[in-house]
């Protein structure tokens, strides 16, 4: 018989310490769905000021590299998946637009929301949890949690919101280069 942890199946009550500003009387979920992934609160590390460089600038991306597109009223960045892994979110702004690019290895999941709600702008970390595989983030606004996928808000204030999804795509840097020949990269 297989016996789950004691933090495989963790508890608001659990999670207090560590998410002092998070809400958890307000939840749109059952907490039995939700699991630790193993890294703490920001354990993996977002990317808040991303260094992004003019396409002719690198030289080390392969072709056949994989990377999230990302084109806003003209202005073309990529975001390549070798970073993203790494990092699984990126809080950026492109044309003005403030953007959180996200990535999660487990699902494959590359998304890129806008992170104005409400009048307010959003910067987002990674919880440490998993949501039926899916990496669950968080505002540092109001520590409200976010499944990756959805975009909505799952725990806290922010309880049933959703964020608006931005046209991306998963290409190959080649594609991304052909697509948008003045683009630029995170390095």
């Amino acid at each position: 018989a297989f016996a789950w942890t004691s933090a495989a199946f963790a508890e608001p009550d659990d999670w207090k310490h560590e998410w002092r500003k998070t809400d958890f009387s307000k939840h749109s979920i059952p907490y039995a769905e939700i699991r630790s992934g193993g890294p703490p609160k920001d354990g993996i590390p977002p990317i808040d000021e991303p260094k992004i460089v003019p396409i002719a600038d690198v030289t080390d991306i392969g072709k056949t590299e994989p990377v999230v597109g990302l084109i806003i009223n003209g202005e073309a960045v990529a975001y390549p998946l070798r970073i993203l892994m790494w990092h699984e979110i990126v809080n950026d702004t492109v044309a003005g637009v403030p953007v959180a690019v996200t990535f999660c290895p487990l699902c494959n999941a590359a998304i890129v929301f806008d992170r104005r709600l409400e009048g307010k702008v959003l910067d987002f970390g990674t919880t440490g949890k998993l949501r039926k595989s899916d990496l669950v983030m968080y505002d540092r606004q109001t520590e409200s949690w976010w499944q990756q996928f959805l975009g909505e808000g799952i725990v806290g204030e922010m309880t049933g919101k959703r964020l608006k999804i931005l046209p991306s795509r998963l290409e190959s840097w080649e594609k991304f280069k052909a697509r948008a020949p003045q683009g630029k990269v995170l390095a």
